[in-house]
């Protein structure tokens, strides 16, 4: 499943920067610059970095703690 859920991120990671260039095409009240700057950004993979950042653990439950012991 993990493996899955990357190789999708993969694939979708570059529709949605054709989808953010063409709603930055038809925004009139960015400027050329500004419309520049959002271009460039979008081509950063935020969430593949924090996915490898975070070691892999960004969906995985944590391991329940071990109940306490208990004395008698």
């Amino acid at each position: 499943m993990k493996k899955i859920a990357e190789l999708l991120v993969c694939f979708l990671h570059p529709i949605a920067v054709v989808l953010v260039w063409l709603n930055i095409m038809v925004r009139p009240e960015l400027s050329g610059t500004a419309k520049l700057v959002w271009a460039v950004l979008a081509l950063v993979p935020v969430v593949p970095f924090v996915y490898v950042l975070t070691g892999g653990e960004l969906w995985e439950k944590p391991a329940p703690a071990p109940a306490p012991a208990v004395r008698r």
